[in-house]
């Protein structure tokens, strides 16, 4: 019988009907195109055993002087640099209090009537200091609390954190972690990072150590007030698994009447950020704790920003900007060893006319001017102009005066509501709007800088999502991609409706475009609709100019060069090397990666006469596999009209035998098979499993029209 060679067209298509794709692919995971034929991805391994706080949209990495290796790691919760696997925690500081101004009070109780182990309200004697909600310790055991009622908790979950419950009787203790803290105008916000220092035990197991280290305010009572989780001491800046994701909190006793002395200091961070978007007006519209219960926003609110930063360097020293919000300067001279905190560059010594607040800020690799993009103006500061641009003196991070005796300055753009990005290039900045892009260059005094329009009616889905290619930026916008090489193109993309017909729109600004360099890749990542954070990519290869996607939860990318291999954040407050192996390295032990590639229907002829399939004939290379026999599945299925179900499917596996002479696998895989059409996918999910696919043959015979 005779033997029919696969050979499809490389690149996803997802515009038209599988049926009508007739010779291409149709689906995907994991799987990138080389030479044009499918093969599965590299693995990834964690990049260091430490976890970060809050979820990571931001990285930046770069070599010092002496050689050193940087990563500069921004969250919504917080900045961290990281050097040899530590997350050294470099978040800027909002305000430190005077001595004194900071007070604590513990609160203690004892439960008024038996419970038994499954009772979810507790009566108390008093609630006094209790907050809505928090944990409670009776006995060994620790419960969980969502409500007070009266002086009874409500809500209970019984025996939290490895804890068992069980039965009290009346009169037995009631200890809380949370402590009560008092600071006048204190212009914190929950989930704000406060250092504290100074203390002195509260006089039972609240003691000096527990109290003078860094805490995450779990709520906010008033302007004066808010509340504290006690914890065993441990280091927040460089968490680990069971003292910063877990931590052992500390249960007050009847002896922790104190209020820590008379010479408490307390050092807030900078607020921390959203971790979504909000759009739209009304109750709801903000995060829980925001604002006061039940609040709306005012109309015109549109959205609150999810917390993005941006960085670069100045020399071996770095420059990070929030969101709309301060620019800040980190001098690594100043903090080789200890790791001081970021300084806002007003608070510099010298420091003249600087920005208060930005959209984004980067270094012009060639003039060397700092650029403020959307910030406030030398005549106007603290008031933010979303279209204006500031440069500071060339070489200068200090001097933000316009004269004539240097090169700071400024630019406005005409169109649009606001500056998006920028993003640069060799030659130019490209400057994004919501409307328009425009380039900007150096051009030397006096003007420092020139813009011009480059294109209006474009679109771009977020401060994030477009990436830089040597002279070329591509870009996702809400609804195409684009690219720019010299002039605005759309590129065009055969997964296009796939990608926006599932896409969480609402929370666009998340996406995130990078770069791929070793395998010609320029990729983003998206949330899909039913999905508030990233889990799918899509991937343009700009040298073979194809599309293919596939799932995968990271918020963050850096591609290869400084470092040796690109890294990417997850969700799970980890770091990730990529193209590392073939496995997942999320887990220990790693799990296998599942990755497949399946094609569109093919027909015998015009599709009229039934198809008899007997056997493949595999073509693969399992080439970089670890495994002792590495495995692949390949599936064909058959089915009789383009709209009705399959009818028929076998597998069979694949499996490398040997290396030498040649490479040696599985020959042929027996089938039984009949249809008007099949389809063929090839899959993989086990440990150490590299595989690329070639041209694998099907025995194939005309078996009539009926």
């Amino acid at each position: 019988m005779p033997l029919t060679k696969l050979q499809f067209r490389p690149g996803v298509n997802r515009e038209t009907t599988s049926y009508s794709n007739e010779g291409g692919w149709f689906d995907m995971d994991k799987v990138r195109f080389r030479f044009g034929f499918p093969e599965k991805i590299g693995g990834w391994v964690k990049y260091a055993g430490r976890y970060f706080l809050g979820t990571c949209r931001a990285l930046h990495p770069w070599v010092a002087l002496d050689q050193s290796n940087f990563l500069g790691v921004g969250t919504n919760d917080k900045y961290y640099v990281s050097r040899g696997g530590e997350f050294n925690d470099i978040t800027p500081i909002r305000s430190t209090t005077s001595a004194g101004d900071v007070t604590f009070n513990a609160s203690y109780s004892t439960i008024s009537a038996s419970i038994t182990a499954v009772d979810t309200v507790i009566n108390l004697v008093s609630v006094s200091g209790f907050p809505v909600s928090g944990i409670v310790k009776i006995g060994s055991e620790q419960l969980t609390y969502n409500n007070i009622s009266g002086a009874a908790l409500s809500g209970c979950i019984r025996g939290v954190n490895g804890t068992t419950a069980t039965s009290h009787s009346s009169g037995a203790a009631a200890t809380l972690s949370t402590i009560v803290v008092s600071d006048t105008a204190h212009g914190a916000q929950i989930n704000d990072f406060v250092t504290y220092s100074g203390a002195v035990s509260l006089g039972g197991d609240i003691t000096a150590d527990v109290l003078n280290q860094e805490y995450e305010i779990t709520s906010i009572a008033d302007d004066d007030t808010y509340y504290i989780q006690a914890r065993a001491e441990s280091s927040i800046s460089n968490i680990t698994e069971s003292s910063g994701l877990n931590p052992t909190y500390v249960f007050a006793n009847s002896s922790d009447s104190g209020s820590g002395g008379t010479a408490v200091i307390g050092v807030y961070q900078v607020s921390v950020g959203l971790n979504d978007a909000f759009l739209g007006n009304g109750w709801g519209v903000s995060f829980w704790g925001r604002l006061g219960w039940g609040s709306g926003t005012s109309v015109g609110a549109v959205t609150e920003n999810l917390r993005i930063w941006t960085h670069d360097n100045f020399g071996e020293n770095l420059i990070i900007n929030i969101k709309d919000g301060g620019i800040f300067y980190w001098d690594r001279s100043d903090s080789a060893s200890t790791f001081e905190r970021a300084v806002n560059i007003v608070d510099l010594p010298g420091s003249n006319l600087a920005p208060t607040i930005a959209k984004k800020v980067l270094v012009s690799d060639v003039d060397r001017h700092v650029i403020a993009f959307g910030c406030d103006s030398q005549i106007n500061p603290g008031v933010q102009d979303p279209l204006l641009i500031r440069f500071s003196d060339q070489e200068n991070i200090l001097d933000w005066a316009s004269t004539v005796e240097n090169t700071a300055g400024d630019l406005r753009i005409g169109s649009g509501s606001e500056i998006v990005t920028a993003v640069e290039t060799r030659q130019q900045v490209l400057v994004f709007t919501d409307v328009s892009l425009h380039a900007m260059q150096f051009i030397g005094p006096p003007f420092t800088f020139g813009i011009n329009g480059v294109s209006e009616n474009i679109t771009i889905a977020g401060p994030l999502a477009a990436a830089a290619v040597e002279d070329n930026v591509f870009w996702m916008g809400v609804s195409e991609f684009y690219v720019y090489g010299g002039a605005v193109q759309r590129l065009p993309c055969s997964v296009r409706d796939y990608v926006f017909s599932n896409f969480n729109f609402s929370q666009s600004q998340k996406v995130f475009a990078f770069t791929n360099t070793a395998f010609s890749e320029v990729s983003w990542l998206y949330p899909s609709k039913d999905s508030s954070e990233i889990d799918r990519y899509v991937t343009y290869n700009y040298q073979q100019k194809i599309w293919y996607y596939g799932s995968l939860n990271r918020t963050a990318w850096v591609d290869r060069g400084v470092v040796d291999e690109p890294i990417a954040a997850s969700t799970d407050n980890s770091l990730y090397i990529h193209e590392v192996g073939t496995d997942n390295g999320e887990t220990s032990p790693p799990n296998g990666i599942t990755a497949y590639i399946e094609s569109s229907q093919m027909n015998l002829g015009e599709g009229d006469q039934f198809a008899f399939l007997t056997k493949i004939i595999p073509d693969i290379t399992f080439r970089d596999s670890t495994a002792d026999q590495p495995t692949v599945t390949m599936t064909l299925e058959t089915r009789n009209f383009p709209g009705a179900n399959y009818s028929n499917s076998n597998s069979g596996l694949v499996v490398k035998t040997a290396s030498v002479p040649v490479e040696q696998f599985t020959d042929q895989i027996f089938l039984r098979l009949r249809g008007r059409s099949f389809n063929f996918k090839i899959e993989s999910s086990a440990l150490g499993v590299k595989w690329r696919l070639g041209s694998p043959r099907v025995e194939v015979r005309l078996d009539g029209r009926r």
